[in-house]
């Protein structure tokens, strides 16, 4: 008896409908309001990077701390794949720190050494530098490698996985000073948990519309990790500042534009055959 009562009283909950979440609001009207209550506000690119400028006037903090985006990713494909967690390098319009990168050259040709070195990179070498690779004697913040040696690498694959020398990255191939001198002064970025990128991409001291040119030129190569044709690998897109709060911005003018070729030709496939005349059928 007591587990049929137990089984009833079990049976109404169930039954019972869950209590619906309210929906959220969208603007507030008060000063003072309860933020769990409305949508997070979204702004344009140009009045948020104004407002992070107002914070620090207002806050007396440090003029040139650094501008940081967290971008958080839809990394679906067609058929339930999806796009790899991946790494990649910028070159930024506007540099905001004076460090520079460390690349390491792999080349068995003299003449292509004495190149790589004049144009600066940290360390040159052939074959003999895959051990001191393996045992981490040697380390590199990038590592470049011309298409004579590649074949002699493949022990380095597994220990230098996203940094191993490809042509999807430009690390791969014959022109020593345009590789090293991209990747000492590029800006690199990487996917962490899976789908968010969190990098900084200016100094707050900067002019405006040089974060803005910096902050472009990271989601268009954020863009191509993914087909056009998909949804956009951008989904949500966050700029703060060391000191401020996150201001959701507005994706509109800040992802790539894409034409979409196919619909506007059958749009036109379509508008041809509307005007075609109809032809009757000749009687014989």
């Amino acid at each position: 008896a007591k587990r049929s009562r137990h089984e009833k009283v079990k049976e109404k909950a169930e039954e019972k409908p869950r209590p619906r979440r309210r929906p959220l609001m969208s603007k507030p009207v008060d000063d003072v309001y309860l933020t769990w209550l409305y949508r997070r506000p979204s702004y344009g690119l140009e009045q948020a990077v104004g407002m992070l400028k107002r914070f620090q006037e207002l806050d007396f903090t440090h003029p040139k701390q650094f501008v940081y985006i967290n971008v958080f990713l839809d990394m679906a494909l067609q058929k339930k794949k999806k796009v790899d967690p991946f790494s990649s390098g910028v070159s930024l319009p506007h540099r905001f720190t004076d460090e520079v990168n460390k690349v390491l050259v792999l080349t068995e040709n003299e003449q292509e050494a004495e190149v790589a070195r004049e144009h600066g990179a940290a360390i040159v070498g052939g074959v003999e530098l895959i051990k001191w690779i393996l045992e981490d004697e040697i380390q590199a913040d990038f590592y470049v490698a011309v298409p004579a040696i590649i074949p002699k690498l493949i022990p380095l694959r597994n220990k230098l996985k996203r940094k191993y020398p490809s042509t999807r990255r430009n690390s791969l191939g014959s022109d020593i000073p345009k590789m090293v001198q991209f990747f000492r002064e590029c800006h690199e970025y990487t996917v962490e948990d899976e789908s968010v990128i969190k990098t900084r991409i200016a100094r707050l001291d900067m002019p405006t519309e040089h974060i803005i040119a910096n902050l472009k030129a990271i989601i268009q190569d954020i863009c191509t990790f993914k087909p056009s044709h998909l949804d956009p690998i951008v989904q949500r897109l966050v700029i703060r500042s060391s000191t401020s709060e996150g201001l959701q911005l507005s994706l509109d003018g800040i992802l790539p534009q894409v034409e979409k070729v196919e619909e506007k030709e059958e749009e036109g496939a379509g508008d041809e055959e509307e005007h075609k005349p109809v032809q009757e059928p000749v009687s014989t």
